[in-house]
């Protein structure tokens, strides 16, 4: 070609300059929206495998409720259990002291709290009688001023419709009846598998790298031991919190001469492990009892020491126990306790918070794995970039005597 002559290609998206090559914008828009369309179908498969292992647990929930909660409780277990076999303890005499111990502080749970509700609910159901005549005295004054007939056509109003849903009363207290002798069967099965889990459980490790092969046994083993570590955690944790409101509350019950004060201490402790919803439903139910035995003052007495130890609680102890362990944001857990308790109730509202910090420890170690592979790839690069010049001309070197 004659130096100063320039040829110009009528079509610029196959033309190139130098190194650089102009493409056609609807090539462009095709490879983002085949992008985003395999995108979205890995999405659906996901969500159609999600789906389909949703209705296989559903299906199979009467086994998967009871390994679930004895792995909760294998992880309060289990430290005293290792304790025990550290000291020359054998495995299965370790885990049976320790179920031993722990069906010996859930009897004296019950014993503590049986007497205690058998005594003082007489006095509380007369309480409960002059607070609702106090209630129809107070609706007979302004500005209501609902007359005595009024009130007794509301009362017929309300027999009668329970004289009418009698059938479904009494449907609904059979199931109560059985759906007690399932949580009974459901609390031994969960004792059961409780001791195997604390007894075998470091068998569990070496089995599950061994069945996965060495490749994916490798990720198995570190994110089982990582969510050990976070149930484990967090049930000391929530312990630990639902201790102090329960002390706390159940002092100013007890120095206030609230009836049935053990109980509710024991309740705000258990709904402890309810995180928010929990803590607010045993205070509620505190004011509430104070409220029919005590009167005003003293419910709202209760009521300053209720907000006050949850603040301390919201604002102090879990922030700083609960970011060393799960790493959740309160938004989570609050949505986590609102789903699961809509799904499966009060279970399902104990076990979302878990579930939840399962689900974070699964994905912070695959984007852990993920960085190490950007890491490994930036390092090959970088290391490809820094080759020797020599290299490149021996090589250029070489093909030059190969093509002579």
């Amino acid at each position: 070609m004659p130096p100063g002559r320039t040829i110009v290609s009528d079509q610029p998206s196959t033309s190139t300059t130098g190194t650089r090559r102009f493409r056609d914008r609807g090539e462009i828009l095709g490879l983002g929206g085949m992008w985003l369309a395999k995108w979205a179908l890995c999405l659906v498969l996901i969500a159609a495998g999600g789906w389909v292992v949703w209705n296989i647990l559903g299906y199979l929930w009467v086994g998967v409720l009871p390994v679930l909660l004895a792995i909760v409780v294998s992880t309060v277990l289990w430290p005293p259990t290792r304790a025990m076999a550290a000291r020359g303890v054998p495995q299965a005499a370790a885990a049976g002291i320790t179920i031993a111990a722990f069906l010996a502080v859930l009897a004296g749970i019950v014993a503590l709290i049986v007497p205690s509700v058998v005594d003082q609910s007489p006095e509380l159901a007369n309480k409960a009688s002059q607070g609702i005549t106090q209630v129809q005295d107070w609706i007979k004054g302004p500005p209501i001023n609902l007359q005595d007939d009024q009130i007794d056509s509301a009362v017929q109003a309300v027999i009668h419709k329970l004289q009418a849903s009698a059938q479904a009363i009494a449907s609904g207290v059979f199931s109560g009846v059985s759906a007690a002798g399932s949580a009974l069967v459901t609390l031994v099965l969960v004792l059961v598998l409780s001791f195997f889990f604390i007894k075998d459980g470091p068998r569990f490790i070496p089995w599950l790298h061994g069945v996965t092969g060495g490749r994916a046994g490798r990720h198995f083993e570190a994110v089982s031991i990582r969510i050990w570590d976070t149930l484990g955690g967090f049930i000391r944790t929530q312990a630990l919190v639902s201790f102090v409101d329960a002390f706390f509350i159940g002092l100013g019950l007890v120095v206030l001469g609230v009836p049935l004060a053990p109980v509710l201490a024991v309740l705000t402790f258990i709904g402890g492990f309810i995180p928010i919803v929990g803590a607010f439903v045993a205070g509620a139910l505190a004011v509430l009892v104070a409220l029919v035995a005590k009167g005003w003052t003293t419910a709202l007495i209760i009521l300053i020491i209720v907000i006050a130890v949850q603040q301390l609680e919201g604002n102090v102890l879990q922030p700083v126990l609960q970011s060393r362990t799960m790493k959740l944001h309160a938004v989570i857990v609050l949505l986590a306790v609102t789903v699961g308790g809509s799904l499966f109730g009060i279970i399902g509202a104990f076990l979302a918070v878990p579930v939840a910090a399962v689900a974070a420890v699964v994905i912070r170690y695959i984007g852990e794995q993920v960085d190490l592979k950007l890491e490994e790839g930036a390092g090959t690069a970088s290391e490809e970039a820094s080759a020797p010049p020599e290299a490149t001309t021996e090589s250029v070197d070489t093909g030059l005597a190969t093509a002579d």
